[in-house]
């Protein structure tokens, strides 16, 4: 099997899985009980949270621990908005957020009584940060933008878009989940991030665990109701075992993302060099230039992307489609429609995402992969 769909989720990492280890099985205590137990469990979370604002440069209080990327998502905007809802209602969100945003802003506009605009991109996938500062308003609380998308990878000016946001006094969250751990990543320096979400599955940690960076002073309105936990900002009890994998992942991820940088990006351009000798009418989408080194996605104009994915599946190789099946229905990818991308295109696309142990081998065998599938497809052979 080859596996290109890190972005997806990543494997597991040893030494993330040796930090779990422990509190999977004698050290089973949860964190706020007083007894010794209880009192291991806690010092283990309060280390991993230790480590992991010492990796992002920021205070270990300012970290809140979540079920995951959607749910950091979730809080990170609906808390923010809510907390500051009499300064005002109105929020924008990039066209190309991911749903755990999308949805979560438009929650709050149906249900809520928020205003949400959403900011469009150019052909390149790029949020402008002057087209942005044209659509801030006096009531404008918050700005959601990614680090890096998801489906192209293509890379969000945020540093320039957290000066806009600091200078016009409006909150700004990022969704960091797919560059944590793929590039650097430090908050000091950017005093503009309000905050900032991120899930350990996305860096070789364990599923059904993340966080989420809340700057010191910022209000916060809870989205969950219940105990006392993450300083009442997140009640429930801690999940010690991922939470330990999930720093563990991080310090790792952290050191590597500089130096597998490089390889990744070559990788990545032998594989584009294959699929555009290979299929010459393929095309790629997004900024080349400003793009996370692991991801490319490709469009194969005419060709069936359901059948291009089985395809590719019965080659043993594991991808991903830029469109998504709700209910039954194929829909093109939210993200190419609003790149300009044409709705049949958008249907034909396949995104590669790879690891920090993906081979050149693997990558050529993928393009011979390709080349087989494509050729089956008459609208391509023509």
């Amino acid at each position: 099997m080859i596996y290109l769909d890190h972005n997806a989720t990543t494997p597991l990492s040893r030494k993330a899985r040796e930090a779990m280890e422990p509190f999977l099985t004698g050290e089973f205590g949860n964190p706020s009980s007083i007894h010794v137990a209880g009192r291991r469990a806690r010092a283990a979370v309060d280390d991993a949270r230790d480590r992991m604002a010492a990796g992002l440069g920021v205070k270990a209080h300012e970290l809140i621990f979540t079920g995951g990327g959607t749910e950091s998502c979730n809080l990170g905007l609906i808390g923010l908005a809510r907390a500051h809802a009499v300064k005002g209602r109105h929020l924008i969100v990039s066209a190309i957020e991911h749903h755990a945003v999308l949805h979560a802003a438009e929650h709050l506009r149906h249900f809520e009584g928020f205003d949400v605009t959403l900011a469009p991109v150019d052909t390149r996938g790029v949020v402008e940060v002057e087209m942005l500062k044209s659509l801030l308003r006096p009531d404008t609380t918050v700005v959601s933008v990614m680090h890096a998308n998801n489906e192209t990878g293509v890379i969000q000016p945020v540093e320039e878009i957290a000066t806009l946001c600091r200078g016009a006094g409006v909150l700004f969250h990022c969704d960091a989940v797919q560059t944590f751990g793929k590039i650097p990543l430090r908050l000091t320096g950017h005093p503009g991030v309000s905050a900032l979400s991120f899930a350990a599955h996305k860096f070789h940690g364990p599923k059904g665990v993340g966080g989420l960076y809340l700057k010191a002073g910022i209000a916060l309105s809870k989205t969950l109701y219940g105990g006392a936990h993450e300083n009442s900002r997140r009640p429930g009890t801690e999940n010690v075992a991922g939470i330990a994998g999930m720093a563990a992942a991080a310090e790792e991820a952290l050191r590597m993302a500089e130096s597998d940088h490089s390889q990744l990006e070559l990788l990545r351009e032998r594989l584009w060099a294959g699929i555009a000798a290979a299929v010459p009418s393929a095309v790629r989408n997004g900024d080349a230039l400003r793009s996370l080194p692991n991801t490319l996605n490709a469009s194969f104009p005419g060709a069936d992307g359901e059948s291009l994915l089985m395809g590719l599946d019965l080659e043993g190789v594991c991808v991903s489609s830029g469109s998504a099946c709700m209910v039954g229905a194929i829909q093109a990818s939210h993200v190419l429609v609003a790149m300009g991308v044409d709705h049949s295109t958008a249907l034909a696309t396949v995104r590669f995402s790879l690891g920090a142990f993906t081979t050149e081998a693997e990558i050529d065998r993928t393009v011979e992969a390709l080349a087989r599938v494509a050729g089956l497809q008459p609208a391509l052979a023509a």
